[in-house]
């Protein structure tokens, strides 16, 4: 609902997404899937999709997680990155991504499903020395995910 004397139409709408980085216990290896749609199609990606209008943003998160990879993983226990939104990002339209991340323990098996062809446990290491081998702005939010995660006592 608008407030009285404010205009919604005044500013060109735009899209926000929720993407997941999640990575093992020792930082080793991230969970990416594959892209089965355009743009991109067949490009590996940071799990994640669109918000939708009644929803929180972890809670988006999470879900886009589950529906992508079959991996569970609680809204309370992803931390919050910080978002991206440079224009061009996304070749659709304008869009504005929160970024979430995670560490796993213990053997996960991601599954492919929803608008993901496949969902794969990769060594960090190897996507980040293919820049680009990740959709979007993925390599960039990977790099500053992972320095994150080690700030944080990861090792």
């Amino acid at each position: 609902m608008a407030s009285e004397g404010y205009d919604p139409d005044s500013h060109l709408p735009f899209a926000v997404t929720a993407d997941v980085v999640l990575f093992t216990d020792d930082l080793a290896q991230v969970v990416l899937v594959e892209r089965g749609n355009e743009p991109f199609k067949g490009a590996l990606a940071i799990p994640g999709g669109f918000v939708e209008i009644d929803e929180d943003l972890a809670d988006a998160a999470a879900r886009e997680l589950t529906e992508e990879t079959a991996l569970d993983v609680p809204p309370e226990q992803l931390r919050q990155l910080g978002a991206y939104g440079a224009p061009g990002r996304d070749p659709r339209m304008r869009v504005v991504s929160v970024v979430f991340w995670a560490v796993v323990t213990g053997n996960i098996e991601p599954r492919g499903g929803s608008d993901a062809a496949a969902a794969l446990l990769l060594p960090v290491d190897a996507v980040l020395a293919e820049p680009g081998r990740l959709a979007f702005d993925h390599h960039r939010i990977l790099v500053d995910t992972l320095a994150a995660a080690r700030f944080a006592g990861g090792p």
